[in-house]
């Protein structure tokens, strides 16, 4: 049974937005019309595919364990009534501030300190909604105590189709979590793919996920990811983009115990009419946690991209620190970039930095190209050449890095010889 196109809006929207005017504040996905329903997932897990252990169990217990920890209250508590019950105080409260609608939203964040209730995702609930009804239910992987484990997990669709994934990955304390998740296809008509991953990441455990995008130009993809960090977690999240019509890419991580870690690396292409978008949500709420989103990026012919990068540095964390960076090639005139850096903070003791580097192929440099008789077009393959060999290079298994030299192929003539 086909199913009718579908329009989120909204999506991977930046948890304070600027000005309207920039149209960077969130991003409309369109999925296209009669696409059939095909959920096609495989899960190489062995034992961590499990069925007794939840995501939402695991949330509970560090809830529970924080709520009996907590003896502290508000700091500014006619603040916090004020923006629980939005009530007017009367003259003798002008002196509250008054709140915009984050503020609102972070006041009541900290009083209520709801894990479950803070969780997101990062191009958020609607996209996770619609990728839960495709995958048709959600698997979990989860490790024991202490130990280390890996797994696989492959998308892909078809002309005409729709297909996603719903992961739960929860590692427990201690242990060492290797994931690598592909995304790839080469319909040739219109599809739609994606998949959402909650993880959560136990006291002292480390998790690694690496997520190679490798699809065609005629498919829409998704990758959506939601994070929750226990007591001295580290996390590192690799996100390789290399194709895809349309590609929304999502994070957002809740560093909720003292010490955690988050380190996010994003490699990314766009060539023709290509479209990126990148929304990076991570909130520090331990004290002395730490962040780093880096992307380096390469953009050819009338491609798009958009990435807004948010660290909220909230109230009590104190000692956090976030750092994020963006490196942008621009190959050709023709490309449109967008680079949204964010901090957001309520905390004195800690530190955010952020900067981006952003530049054209010199005028000289394609002269020098010109000399030896290479044209613009042929300036630009060896700008993506390059990028597509260090994903082939650094492929997790032998299936991706295959997908990648497939994908180079349509790119770039004998790209396969080049990189023998």
């Amino acid at each position: 049974m086909k199913m009718p196109g579908m329009t989120i809006r909204h999506a991977s929207a930046m948890p304070a937005p600027t000005w309207s005017w920039l149209k960077m504040n969130d991003v409309t996905i369109q999925i296209p019309d009669d696409l059939e329903r095909n959920c096609q997932v495989e899960i190489e897990a062995g034992d961590t595919l499990d069925n007794t252990t939840s995501f939402e169990g695991s949330v509970a217990a560090l809830q529970e364990r924080i709520d009996s920890a907590r003896t502290d209250k508000p700091a500014d508590e006619r603040a916090m009534i004020t923006a629980a019950t939005g009530a007017d105080r009367g003259a003798e409260e002008l002196d509250i501030p008054a709140l915009s609608t984050y503020e609102h939203r972070a006041v009541l964040s900290e009083f209520a300190c709801d894990i479950a209730n803070d969780f997101e995702t990062g191009v958020g609930a609607d996209m996770r909604a619609y990728l839960n009804f495709l995958a048709g239910g959600t698997a979990v992987l989860a490790t024991e105590e202490g130990e280390e484990a890996e797994a696989t997990i492959r998308v892909t669709t078809h002309e005409g189709e729709a297909s996603g994934a719903s992961i739960d990955i929860v590692a427990a304390p201690n242990s060492t979590f290797s994931i690598a998740l592909s995304l790839d296809s080469d319909a040739d008509a219109p599809a739609f793919m994606g998949s959402t991953m909650r993880v959560f990441a136990g006291a002292g455990a480390r998790v690694d996920i690496t997520v190679y995008l490798t699809a065609s130009d005629a498919v829409t993809c998704v990758e959506d990811s939601g994070f929750v960090l226990d007591e001295g977690a580290r996390v590192n999240v690799r996100h390789v983009v290399l194709g895809g019509g349309f590609t929304a890419t999502g994070l957002a991580a809740d560093l909720r115990g003292d010490r955690s870690r988050i380190d996010v690396d994003t490699s990314y292409l766009a060539s023709g009419t290509q479209q990126r978008d990148f929304n990076y949500i991570i909130r520090h709420r331990g004290r002395k946690t730490v962040s780093n989103m880096d992307a380096n990026g390469v953009l050819t012919g009338t491609s798009k991209k958009c990435l807004r990068g948010t660290i909220d540095l909230i109230h009590g964390a104190k000692g956090a620190e976030g750092n994020e960076r963006e490196t942008v090639l621009l190959a050709s005139k023709g490309v449109d970039n967008k680079t949204v850096p964010n901090i957001l903070c309520d905390e004195d003791d800690v530190a955010g930095n952020h900067g981006a580097t952003i530049g054209h192929v010199r005028p000289e440099q394609l002269f020098y190209a010109a000399c030896r008789g290479l044209s613009q077009e042929q300036t630009e393959a060896l700008f993506l050449s390059a990028k597509l060999e260090d994903a082939a290079l650094q492929a997790p298994n032998d299936a991706v890095r295959a997908n990648v030299v497939r994908l180079g192929n349509q790119i770039i003539p004998h790209f396969e010889e080049e990189i023998a």
